[in-house]
């Protein structure tokens, strides 16, 4: 059975994605990818629901951040 609201880690992101790292943060940072979701101090992963919306079409994806200046 596979829940796809569970939340997946960095490997597995850039396993599925194909980015780099960098590239994964920058597009972040662009709004163009899911933000992570902090699960602990040190840690942090991707609701896999996220990640799928992303993957099906990545040319067209935009997070919705209420409140950014600028958009």
């Amino acid at each position: 059975m596979s829940n796809p609201d569970r939340i997946i880690r960095l490997k597995t992101v850039l396993d599925r994605t194909g980015l780099s790292r960098s590239t994964l943060y920058r597009k972040m940072a662009d709004g163009t990818f899911p933000d992570k979701v902090r699960i602990s101090i040190h840690g942090a992963g991707w609701h896999e629901s996220a990640v799928n919306r992303w993957i099906a079409n990545p040319a067209m994806y935009r997070e919705d951040r209420v409140g950014s200046a600028g958009r």
